[in-house]
C-alpha cells in the first residue's frame, strides 16, 4: 500500500539577536569568538560553533581545513568531539553556529552540513534530551530550532542497524 510520509521542519526566525534569550545571545557571541581560530585558507569560509553544556560550561569549535581535502573538519563537530573528550557524558543543552566569508557577507543563517546533522542527532538521542540550535550569519535573520530532530528528517539510527553493544 502506498502512503505519503511528511516531515515538517519547525524553525523560529528572529530579526535581531536582542530578541533571543540572554543565554542564546551569549552563545552566539562565543561562536563569533570561535571564528578567530578558524583555519580556512582554501574556502575563505569561516565557521564558529559554541556549545553550552548542562553544567554551564561553554565549549568552542571552528572549522579546520586541510589542503588534502576532505581531511578537515567542521566547527560543529570539532566542538562536539571536544566536549565528548573533555566533558564526557555531560549533556549539551544548546549550540550556536555562525559563519563569516572572506569573499563577501553572509546575510542568512548557516545550517550544519549533513555529516554534522547526523553527529548532532546521535548526541541528542544518546543523551536523551534535546539540543537547541541557533544559527546566524554576519547579519540578517537568526534561526532557532528547539531540537536537532527538526533539521534532519529520517536520520540514520541504531534502530536501523541494531543497537550497538
Amino acid at each position: 500500500m502506498k502512503k505519503k510520509i511528511v516531515h515538517t521542519c519547525e524553525i523560529t526566525s528572529y530579526s535581531s539577536e536582542k530578541e533571543l534569550s540572554e543565554d542564546l545571545q551569549i552563545l552566539l557571541k562565543k561562536a563569533r569568538e570561535a571564528l578567530k581560530s578558524s583555519y580556512s585558507p582554501y574556502s575563505g569560509f569561516q565557521v564558529g560553533a559554541a556549545l553550552k553544556l548542562s553544567t554551564g560550561e561553554i565549549v568552542l569549535g571552528s572549522n579546520q581545513e586541510n589542503i588534502a581535502y576532505p581531511s578537515g573538519l567542521c566547527a560543529e563537530r570539532t566542538a562536539i568531539f571536544s566536549a565528548g573528550t573533555n566533558y564526557a557524558n555531560i549533556p549539551i543543552e544548546s549550540i550556536a553556529i555562525v559563519a563569516k566569508s572572506l569573499n563577501g557577507e553572509v546575510n542568512q543563517p548557516v545550517t550544519p552540513c549533513g555529516a554534522c546533522r547526523q553527529v548532532m542527532i546521535e548526541v541528542e538521542t544518546k543523551q536523551n534530551s534535546i539540543i537547541t540550535m541557533v544559527t546566524a550569519g554576519d547579519d540578517g535573520e537568526i534561526w532557532v530550532s528547539d531540537s536537532i530532530a527538526n533539521i534532519i528528517p529520517f536520520y540514520f539510527s541504531s534502530a536501523v542497524v541494531g543497537r550497538v553493544k
